[in-house]
């Protein structure tokens, strides 16, 4: 059977890291999230101080950018595929909410998106891969065989996120979360280089109101018709 490269876009908290992740396990391919490369260049950079406040030290986090290593372990008993930032488990650090305040001003530097596309595209290069992100079917893999745009509201996005922080000990407040998740499209969405948007041949998957085994399902018909051409 041939491999494709399945690429899968859409807003902050929108549930496609899960999904990504779950359909790579389920079809047998590599996984690769991309934004947990964003979120560890931006602990990268708020540890040196680099970042704070909304700010980034540009000058500085680009001279470092050739030190940041970043690399993939592959899912335990967890469940969770674990970033290693120069070969430390940063997983846990780097879904908290000081990163989360501060991912997309480092995400929209386009020495960061460069180097870090370059990393993502090698990472396809023998295809049989599922990545997600917000410029994975426009930009690191415009030829992707199947292109998914995840869409869902911010309120929706926004329970979802203090459920999962919550669960993980996080004390946080909803309207805050829903402020950053708001903040977060807007700049995600308005950003020069590389901005978030549907590719013209995504298939578009609204999950408000669908249970993850209804989502799985829906990506499974689509891989399979897909492949079938």
């Amino acid at each position: 059977m041939k491999k494709i490269i399945i690429a899968i876009d859409g807003y902050s908290s929108s549930g496609k890291s899960t999904m990504a992740r779950d359909l790579a396990r389920k079809i047998g391919y590599v996984y690769v999230d991309s934004g947990a490369m964003y979120r560890a260049v931006t602990l990268y950079a708020l540890r040196h101080g680099m970042a704070a406040d909304g700010k980034v030290d540009t000058e500085a986090l680009i001279k470092d950018l050739p030190e940041i290593r970043i690399s993939f372990l592959p899912a335990g008993e967890d469940g969770v595929q674990h970033t290693l930032l120069n070969g430390e488990d940063v997983e846990r650090e780097i879904r908290t909410m000081e990163v989360s305040g501060m991912v997309s001003p480092v995400a929209v530097i386009p020495e960061v998106r460069h180097r870090l596309v370059d990393l993502q595209r090698e990472f396809g290069k023998e295809r049989g891969i599922v990545m997600d992100g917000r410029d994975i079917g426009t930009t690191v893999f415009p030829d992707a065989e199947m292109k998914v745009f995840v869409d869902a509201s911010p309120e929706v996005r926004a329970d979802r996120r203090v459920k999962e922080l919550r669960e993980k000990g996080e004390d946080v407040d909803y309207d805050a979360v829903l402020n950053n998740i708001r903040e977060r499209d807007y700049i995600d969405t308005h950003r020069e280089e590389s901005p978030l948007a549907k590719a013209p041949d995504a298939h578009v998957l609204d999950n408000d109101n669908m249970t993850i085994p209804e989502q799985m399902e829906w990506l499974m018909n689509l891989y399979n018709e897909v492949i079938r051409l």
